[in-house]
């Protein structure tokens, strides 16, 4: 019948062994501020025949969403691509990620450090140190790929894109005193 469970499937931030994994540097740093740091992880969505990919950049002070890139692979070039753009237009003082092959090869760290931005990855199985954007996963998962079935992946890049749009301009935060990540982070 093609049923399937909806559950993270394993391995799919494994790092390359000869990728440099750098140290986890925020730790009991107070966020004050937007740009001071940046974090991006990867997830999947089903489609009704395959599956497409999605990569985020996002502002942990404000929440907004910076940049996201979309695959119908796991390769990094889609990632590299997405974070060079977003830096011809702004930095951050520190970027986060998890240990995925797309965030550990050198071309994806190369762009950071060549900016003098402080790379930093999270630990082995800690979620909780990448929690913004797993955040953003769930509330993506749950407001719009869950409620929807999207056919192709031209519908499911214009639906995402909507509700980027959405996420950043009029999703209200509790956390951001019920304003919305465009209005904390200054573009609104």
């Amino acid at each position: 019948m093609g049923l399937e469970a909806v559950y993270p499937k394993p391995k799919l931030s494994t790092s390359h062994p000869e990728h440099k994994v750098f140290p986890y540097l925020l730790r009991g740093v107070p966020i004050t501020r937007c740009n001071q740091v940046w974090s991006t992880d990867s997830t999947s969505s089903r489609l009704t025949k395959g599956f497409v990919y999605l990569m985020a950049i996002l502002d942990w002070y404000s929440r907004y969403v910076l940049t996201w890139a979309f695959s119908t692979t796991l390769e990094a070039e889609f990632c590299i691509e997405a974070l060079a753009e977003r830096l011809e237009r702004s930095h951050c003082e520190i970027f986060t990620s998890d240990q995925g092959s797309q965030f550990t090869t050198t071309r994806f760290t190369e762009l950071l450090l060549a900016q003098d931005i402080q790379v930093s990855m999270d630990g082995r199985g800690r979620v909780f140190d990448n929690i913004f954007v797993e955040r953003l996963w769930r509330t993506v998962k749950y407001e719009k790929v869950y409620l929807s079935d999207f056919q192709s992946v031209p519908e499911a890049y214009t639906e995402l894109r909507t509700y980027f749009e959405f996420y950043n301009h009029e999703r209200l935060h509790q956390a951001l005193d019920s304003r919305t990540p465009a209005q904390v982070y200054g573009t609104a």
